[in-house]
């Protein structure tokens, strides 16, 4: 597919923020199901999927919703797991899968980042996938920020003996459809003040109709390496 065609660069007094999905975006399909496989190991990450199967399945076929099907992976795959371990499978994972699982560097989503970021913009990747990984994807890939789903953390015992293990349990709610709007204008609310955000413009890239309303948002989208139309 060849590349988008390259934009002007815009003056620097004008914010501009690119918006980027992250699974089937920027990689060559989902990252979440081949990172618990690894983490876990394939007995538990099979029990996992077999306890949440009922869910999945329902997902599948339409009659439950992303989330909820999610939150039933979770709870079986994450539930307990000392933050330790997973920090140890997200540094294994960004250094072993992450690359092979990215896009190639002439891929026209992929030149589009690496366009808005010599252009100096600022670049916040916008995933439904959690935290628990997405952070060394996101430094990886040099963006100046992650807006995602955020897994929560509890702390187990007392004293020297205390460790943060994962509840299991979405700290924030899924970062999908609508929730990927909110979620982006709160940290853009956060990050800018009110003239710069009533100057910003935004560009959007995404693959998925979980990633459309984002792409509304924007006053420049790209769907599947395409000029978005709705």
């Amino acid at each position: 597919m060849p590349a988008l065609e390259p934009l002007a660069k815009p003056e620097q007094h004008n914010l501009c923020v690119a918006a980027f999905d992250f699974d089937g975006t920027l990689t060559h399909g989902d990252t979440l199901l081949p990172f618990l496989a690894t983490a876990l190991g394939w007995p538990r990450f099979a029990w996992a999927l077999l306890r949440s199967s009922p869910w999945l399945v329902g997902h599948a076929l339409r009659l439950v919703r992303n989330d909820i099907a999610k939150a039933r992976l979770f709870k079986a795959a994450l539930r307990g797991v000392p933050m330790a371990d997973v920090q140890r499978w997200a540094e294994r994972w960004a250094s072993e899968q992450l690359p092979a699982q990215l896009r190639n560097a002439q891929d026209p989503t992929m030149a589009r980042l690496a366009w808005h970021r010599a252009a100096g913009h600022c670049c916040v990747m916008v995933s439904a996938s959690p935290d628990i990984y997405l952070q060394r994807a996101a430094e990886f890939l040099g963006f100046d920020g992650l807006v995602c789903t955020q897994m929560e953390v509890n702390i187990k015992g007392q004293c020297l003996q205390a460790a943060e293990q994962l509840t299991g349990r979405m700290k924030t709610p899924n970062c999908h459809g609508e929730q990927k709007v909110i979620r982006l204008q709160a940290w853009l609310a956060e990050r800018y003040d009110t003239a710069a955000l009533a100057g910003m413009k935004l560009y959007a890239y995404g693959d998925t109709s979980g990633d459309k309303p984002m792409l509304r948002m924007a006053q420049q989208a790209w769907y599947r390496g395409k000029p978005f139309a709705d």
